[in-house]
């Protein structure tokens, strides 16, 4: 009976909305700014306690009902999305391939150079004599004996110049603007998340996200870019190159190359775990360095600076030796590489000397492969180093990446908005059961019911940690009930735009109001950007903050400092009962606004 009669309130909820959004029109979109009057206050009346539920009446307001289905969260896959990289790349995708291009003609002009070089030095070795004695020749004849092979290293050069600079700046440019991107749509996913996903998280390590992983992925992606390729197309060339010489010593070589290869991935998944632990302590240090900052009052005030200095020692040490033990893996790493590759060139020496034995190939022969195999051993090595890098990108975009791909659980830009005739401000609590999402077993409110009236005054009273600042973050619509409903003129509060409810309806003061680094001025007209100066003074006035703020040697243009500390807490309170009497708001909640 009682999932029946539910049913039946949404459906003839769902036709009332109908019949009012055919009859308001399309006016404009849900949360869309408005310009009217200031709101005429309908009961000044004022009761004690510890939370205030303050109503008013705001003169009639279009808008249009709209309403959306809720989206559902989204679990952290904690796995490297390699499509949302390709998302990033896909608009930079003409100047990646030109990157690409550049980098394989650089590695190709590697190659090249050095048998170029060799054809020049054979050129100037005629005029160095035998046994001492020199030969005779004149400028001109010297100068067109070298100027073809000069010519062609010279201009092997100047294209290997040309073609770094292409993959370089190609690289930059798409690297920092996929790294303003992914900043931009990362505080954007941030921001919007509902404060349980806050209450989770803390703000240094989102900081971080926004900060150091990001610059380590852009850093780590250039890099990998430009070398790798360099690095890869050089292998191959000097691949080819060996096999062309000598395909027995070739093979000698190369088997190695698939067990190299093995030992290498499984190390490279061990120091990859080692550096996001190592990366996830850095965090949890930041952090507490920023919070004892950031609260430097609190901390001063309770005497906790040696406190927090060894709170902050105990956090870098445990960072520092988790930092050690990715040094010491990456060193083993490093150190294996240099013993297989000079292994390598051992057993090249070995074999190529039996076949020089056999007469199967020369001595010329036997050095143009071992300085083939430099190169290639030279590329080996710098894959090792690029390596580390490659660990620390895909941890780092490992991490951000999570965090985009988490949706809040509350969409702001979705659901209804009430018309201006139907919207008084009735307020019903039914049978409201809470519990913090970070705090499940322990259940805040328990069938919790009240009513409140349009144009009516209410102070819930209560001690401390009864649920009076919960009952005003579910009417902001902070967290979603886990049980019961609250209405509000009839509707769930569920199915309300939080955009339109915080912007239009409600108007909240916190306990500890928190001003920005600003103006007054500023900060007040936080609440409605597009108010004018008027709109302004006029808040201020009714919040009582408009006199001292003219005594003031700057009046509305004083700066506050962080957090408003250059002010006293009452004068940052006024300041911001003035920030939500701005939006005109049809229900002014003051959360222990008693000074």
């Amino acid at each position: 009976m009682y999932l029946l009669r539910n049913s039946l309130c949404r459906e003839l909820k769902s036709l009332r909305t109908t019949l009012w959004k055919s009859r308001v029109g399309f006016c404009r979109k849900a949360g869309a700014p408005e310009k009217s009057s200031f709101p005429r206050l309908a009961y000044g009346v004022t009761l004690g306690g510890c939370t205030f539920l303050s109503l008013h009446c705001l003169r009639t307001r279009k808008v249009n009902v709209k309403c959306e289905p809720v989206a559902p969260i989204r679990e952290i896959p904690h796995q490297f999305d390699w499509r949302r990289l390709w998302s990033y790349l896909r608009p930079h995708f003409l100047k990646l391939l030109g990157a690409v291009i550049s980098a394989i003609v650089v590695a190709y002009l590697n190659i090249k150079i050095p048998i170029f070089l060799g054809v020049f030095v054979n050129t100037l070795s005629k005029y160095a004599g035998i046994g001492g004695a020199t030969v005779k020749t004149t400028l001109r004849e010297f100068l067109a004996d070298i100027q073809k092979p000069g010519f062609h290293l010279f201009g092997l050069y100047g294209l290997q110049s040309l073609f770094t600079f292409c993959y370089i700046i190609l690289l930059s440019q798409i690297g920092e603007d996929m790294a303003a991107q992914i900043k931009q749509d990362l505080y954007r996913q941030i921001i919007v998340q509902d404060l349980a996903f806050f209450d989770r998280n803390r703000t240094g390590e989102l900081v971080n996200r926004l900060t150091t992983d990001v610059q380590d992925f852009k850093s780590s992606f250039k890099q990998c870019i430009s070398q790798g390729l360099r690095c890869a197309a050089q292998l191959i060339g000097g691949g080819i190159s060996l096999v062309t010489i000598s395909p027995h010593m070739a093979g000698v070589a190369l088997i190695s190359v698939p067990s190299v290869v093995l030992m290498f991935s499984m190390l490279g998944q061990s120091l990859r775990a080692i550096s996001k632990k190592a990366q996830h302590q850095m965090e949890k240090a930041t952090s507490v360095c920023e919070e004892a900052l950031s609260n430097i009052r609190t901390v001063r005030s309770n005497a906790s600076e040696y406190h927090e200095i060894e709170v902050f020692e105990r956090e870098t040490n445990e960072a520092a030796v988790l930092a050690q033990n990715l040094g010491s893996g990456i060193a083993v790493f490093q150190a294996l590489t240099n013993f297989m590759l000079n292994g390598m060139v051992a057993s090249t020496l070995l074999s190529g000397g039996y076949l020089m034995s056999t007469n199967q190939i020369t001595a010329g022969q036997l050095m143009a492969f071992l300085v083939a195999a430099q190169g290639v051993q030279r590329s080996l090595t710098q894959g090792s180093l690029l390596l580390g890098s490659m660990i620390r990108g895909l941890t780092a975009g490992t991490r951000v990446f999570d965090y985009l791909a988490v949706s809040p659980q509350i969409p702001l830009d979705r659901g209804l908005s009430i018309p201006p005739d139907v919207l008084k401000g009735h307020i019903r609590f039914h049978k409201v059961t809470f519990a913090y999402p970070t705090r499940e077993e322990q259940t805040v409110l328990r069938d919790f019911s009240l009513i409140l009236e349009p144009g009516k005054t209410v102070a819930l009273v209560g001690a401390s940690g009864s649920g009076k600042s919960t009952v005003a973050a579910l009417l902001e619509r902070f967290y979603e009930p886990t049980g019961g409903s609250i209405e509000l003129d009839g509707f769930n509060l569920s199915e309300i735009s939080p955009m339109w409810l915080r912007g239009h309806v409600i108007g909240f003061i916190e306990q500890q109001p928190i001003l920005f680094a600003t103006t007054i001025f500023n900060n007040i007209k936080y609440a409605r950007p597009d108010a004018t100066d008027e709109e302004v003074f006029e808040a201020a006035r009714l919040a009582q903050c408009h006199d001292f703020i003219r005594q003031l040697p700057d009046s509305y243009d004083t700066n506050v400092g962080e957090r408003g500390a250059q002010l006293s807490g009452g004068q940052r309170q006024r300041i911001a009962i003035a920030r939500a009497l701005l939006k005109k708001p049809t229900v002014l909640i003051l959360d222990e606004a008693t000074r």
